[in-house]
C-alpha cells in the first residue's frame, strides 16, 4: 500500500494526498470491488504519519462512496467501484460538434490579435489598447475598496441581469453629453465588453442564413461572430469616408458599422450618409448596429454626433465599451437598445452569465458620477493628440510620397497605405527584425484587399518610441 500513495512536503495537506492515492487504486481497479483496505492505524504506521491524518482521508472517501464501513469488520472498497477500468487510450475520442462549435473553431485561427504576437517588440504600435500610463489606479484602487467596504451583504449577491442601476443612470448620462445618443437608463444593458454586446446581438436578432451587411474590411471579431451564426455576409467596400450607401443591397436583416471611426482604415462617415443608412434601414425594416469603440478620441474640431443620435424609428443599436479608455482587464462594456428590444436583451444576458461583476460596476459608477472619468479623458486626448502629432511629423519626415496615411482625425491608430509593390507580409516581418511591431490589413477584408497597408497604434509609446519606431520602419521601406 504505501508505494501507491508517494507523499511528498510540496504536495499539499498530508490528508489530502492519502485520500488521492487510495482513490486513484480504486479508480484504476488496483483496489478492487469489495477489498479490505488497510486498518488506519496500519496504514498511519506503514506511511510514517498521524493516525488522525488516515482517519481523516477515510472519512472523505467514505463520503464520496469510494469504501463504506463493515462493523467490527473494517473498511472495505464500495461494490461496483473498483472494477478494472481499460488504460486511456493515446488517441483523444472526437466529440461532435454543433455547427456553430464548428464555425467558432475554424475562426480561430483567422483572429489576428496584436495582443497574440509573444514576446513584445521595443517599438510596438499594437493598436485598440488604452494608455494604462495615464490611468489613476491608486485612485480606482481607493474607490474599489470604499465600494467592497461599504457594500451590504444583500449587494454581494446575484445583481441585475441588465446592469447595477448607478452605473446605467452615469452611462446614460455621459453618452448623452459626450456622444449626443439619446437614451435613459432603462435602455443600458451592461456587458462584459463590446465583444458580448456583439455576442448577444447575434444572438438575440441574426438567424441562419441571414443576410447581413458589413463593411469591408471590418472586425474581425464581429466578422467571425457572424460567420459562426451561419450568417451570409455582405461586405460593403469602405472608401476615404467610409462605408458608401449607394452599394448597400435593396434587403438585408442588418448592418454592423464603425461610423464615427471606421475599424480599420478610420474612415469617418459624414452626416450626408448618415442619413442615407439610416433612410436605407428604413425602406429594409433594418437593424443598424453601432460600433463606437473609440468616439471619445477626435483631435480636430468638435467629436463627431453618434449615428444612434440621429435615429428617429428606433432601428439603432449602439455599442460602447470602457476596454479603451479605462482598462481592458476591467471587461466591462454596454449597449444600448431600443426600448422594444430591452426585455429581450437583459433576458439573453441573464442566460449567458446572470449580470456583468457588481463591485466592478459600482466602482465605474463612482469614478463617472464624481467627474473622475472625464477629467481622465481630457488628459488621455491631450496625451494622444501630441503623439499623434509626433507620430505624423515623423511619417512626414521619414517616409514622405511613399506611403499615404488615413485614419489620423480620430481614435488611436493611422493606417499606412504602402505603394502597390511593397508585400505587406515582407515589410510587418522586416519591420519586427528590426524592433518595430506593424500589422498588416489585408486580414481585416473578407474580400481581396484592395491595396497593402499597416497599421500603427500610439496610444503607449512615448514620443521618444515612435520617432525611433519611425525611423527604423523607414529602413524597411
Amino acid at each position: 500500500m504505501p508505494r501507491l500513495i508517494p507523499l511528498s512536503e510540496r504536495g499539499g495537506p498530508l490528508f489530502r494526498q492519502v485520500y488521492l492515492g487510495l482513490r486513484e487504486a480504486i479508480l484504476s481497479g488496483v483496489l478492487q470491488s469489495g477489498e479490505k483496505l488497510p486498518s488506519t492505524r496500519d496504514l498511519a504506521e506503514q506511511l510514517g504519519i498521524s493516525r488522525t491524518v488516515v482517519l481523516l482521508a477515510y472519512d472523505q472517501l467514505l463520503a464520496e462512496g469510494f469504501v463504506e464501513g463493515r462493523s467490527g469488520s473494517g473498511t472495505f472498497v464500495a461494490s461496483g467501484v473498483g472494477t478494472s477500468r481499460p488504460a486511456p487510450t493515446q488517441v483523444p475520442v472526437e466529440l461532435g460538434l454543433s455547427s456553430f462549435g464548428t464555425r467558432a473553431a475554424a475562426s480561430w485561427s483567422k483572429v489576428d490579435l496584436p495582443a497574440r504576437r509573444r514576446p513584445s517588440l521595443p517599438y510596438d504600435f499594437s493598436y485598440g489598447r488604452s494608455d494604462l500610463e495615464s490611468f489613476p489606479f491608486e485612485m480606482w484602487r481607493r474607490i474599489l475598496l470604499r465600494c467592497a467596504r461599504k457594500a451590504p451583504i444583500s449587494e454581494l449577491d446575484y445583481g441585475p441581469a441588465a446592469g447595477n442601476l448607478g452605473l446605467r443612470q452615469a452611462i446614460s448620462s455621459h453618452l448623452r453629453r459626450s456622444r449626443a445618443v439619446v437614451c435613459d437608463a432603462s435602455q443600458v444593458i451592461v456587458v462584459n465588453g463590446s465583444q458580448q454586446a456583439l455576442d448577444l446581438i447575434v444572438r438575440v436578432l441574426v438567424e441562419t442564413d441571414d443576410r447581413i451587411v458589413l463593411e469591408d474590411p471590418s472586425y474581425q471579431g464581429t466578422r467571425e461572430l457572424l460567420r459562426a451564426s451561419g450568417a451570409r455576409l455582405l461586405p460593403i467596400a469602405v472608401d476615404g469616408d467610409g462605408l458608401d450607401p449607394a452599394r448597400l443591397p435593396a434587403s438585408a436583416r442588418a448592418a454592423f458599422l464603425t461610423p464615427s471611426h471606421q475599424f480599420p482604415t478610420g474612415a469617418i462617415l459624414p452626416l450626408a450618409r448618415r442619413l442615407r443608412v439610416l433612410e436605407w434601414a428604413k425602406r429594409s425594416n433594418a437593424v443598424i448596429i453601432e460600433d463606437d469603440y473609440d468616439g471619445e478620441f477626435r483631435y480636430e474640431g468638435q467629436s463627431v454626433e453618434s449615428l444612434q443620435g440621429l435615429d428617429r424609428q428606433g432601428r439603432v443599436i449602439y455599442v460602447g465599451t470602457f476596454s479603451r479608455t479605462v482598462f481592458s482587464a476591467l471587461r466591462i462594456g454596454y449597449l444600448i437598445a431600443p426600448k422594444t428590444l430591452v426585455p429581450a436583451f437583459t433576458a439573453a444576458k441573464w442566460l449567458c452569465d446572470r449580470h456583468t461583476p457588481t463591485l466592478e460596476q459600482q466602482a465605474l459608477a463612482e469614478f463617472i458620477c464624481g467627474g473622475m472619468y472625464e477629467r481622465y479623458l481630457r488628459r488621455v486626448r491631450r496625451r494622444n493628440a501630441l503623439r499623434r502629432q509626433v507620430l505624423l511629423d515623423s511619417i512626414h519626415t521619414r517616409l514622405g510620397d511613399r506611403v499615404h496615411v488615413t485614419g489620423d482625425g480620430a481614435g488611436a491608430h493611422v493606417v499606412l497605405w504602402l505603394r502597390p509593390r511593397l508585400s505587406e507580409q515582407a515589410v510587418v516581418k522586416k519591420a519586427a527584425a528590426l524592433g518595430v511591431g506593424v500589422w498588416g490589413i489585408s486580414p481585416y477584408y473578407l474580400k481581396p484587399a484592395p491595396r497593402n497597408g499597416i497599421m500603427l497604434g500610439y496610444s503607449r509609446m512615448t514620443e521618444a518610441e515612435i520617432r525611433e519606431g519611425i525611423r527604423r520602419l523607414s529602413e524597411v521601406l
